[in-house]
């Protein structure tokens, strides 16, 4: 009896003798498929374009921007009308201070809509979606920063003006007009300050994950220090109560209509540069982490 031979070994293909040598062109014995869907290199406006489809999508912006636009407007209204009927030189040196009011209770909608940007998606899990189609999650937070810095800035930079328009007509005549440096700081700088504060609550939206936390520790950071100091009585933290009036975001939005709390502190656009480097640390701080943990 034989014993079976083992089978010959057959040479390879033409196109796979060379290692590393390309595939055969279309219509060879191994066709190559090319997709007809086009492979594009992405880019930050890609994420950004993505974030705005969501923040635009979301019933959490129509309502929290509906309610800033109430307060503020509605509130600035109001005051006009009330200082309109009694003593408009009460109003003082800048008529556009009477927007001050609105846009302080306003900017708790703002502050919650900045944390809803990030802390939703960690609730609802979305967040791995957002990962998964973009891996790179530094581009994602600046992406989510640039496009709600954006929608704060120009929603409240339309009603801060539209209410200081208000002011004006309602006082025109009895007080004295407002300078054109009075106009940029209570109408342009006043959104600034608002879209950065919000962008704050973005960034510790990321860092906490929490909706209801994060929100509730900057409106702790707002109201909190304010409220400590008005009931700090003791001669020996006088220089601890100066310092939580100067510095606290109720005094320093006041400082842009020059109604300060105190002869001293912030004075002119320094809010805004303080605002600016608040801003940068949180964001190193939600980035840091964002990096580290996992989703």
């Amino acid at each position: 009896m034989s014993t079976p031979q083992p089978p010959m070994p057959q040479a390879a293909p033409t196109w796979q003798a060379t290692p590393g040598a390309p595939y055969p062109a279309s219509g060879s014995a191994y066709p190559t498929y090319t997709s007809p869907i086009p492979v594009v290199r992405t880019h930050l406006g890609h994420a950004i374009a993505s974030e705005w489809t969501k923040i635009k999508s979301v019933r959490s912006t129509m309502w929290t921007l509906g309610v800033f636009l109430l307060l503020v407007v509605g509130i600035g209204v109001l005051t006009g009308l009330v200082v309109a009927g009694s003593d408009p030189a009460e109003v003082g040196e800048n008529t556009l201070g009477l927007g001050f009011f609105g846009l302080l209770l306003g900017s708790i909608c703002i502050i919650t809509l900045g944390v809803l940007t990030t802390a939703s998606e960690y609730g609802t899990g979305m967040i791995r979606t957002t990962m998964t189609a973009c891996p790179s999650r530094g581009r994602v937070l600046a992406a989510k920063a640039i496009v709600f810095f954006l929608v704060a800035f120009v929603v409240t930079l339309v009603s801060a003006s539209l209410v200081a328009f208000l002011h004006v007509t309602m006082l025109e005549g009895e007080v004295r007009s407002p300078s054109g440096q009075q106009w940029l700081k209570g109408t342009v700088g006043v959104s600034l300050y608002i879209a950065l504060l919000g962008t704050v609550s973005l960034a510790i939206g990321s860092i906490i994950r929490h909706s209801a936390g994060a929100i509730t520790v900057m409106i702790g950071a707002v109201l909190a220090p304010l409220v400590i100091a008005l009931f700090m009585f003791s001669q020996s933290l006088e220089d601890v109560r100066q310092f939580l009036l100067e510095y606290s975001i109720p005094n320093q939005l006041g400082v842009f209509y020059a109604n300060s709390l105190t002869q001293s502190g912030p004075s002119g656009w320094d809010p805004l540069w303080i605002m600016l480097g608040v801003t940068a640390a949180a964001f190193a701080g939600a980035y840091a982490l964002l990096e580290k943990r996992d989703v």
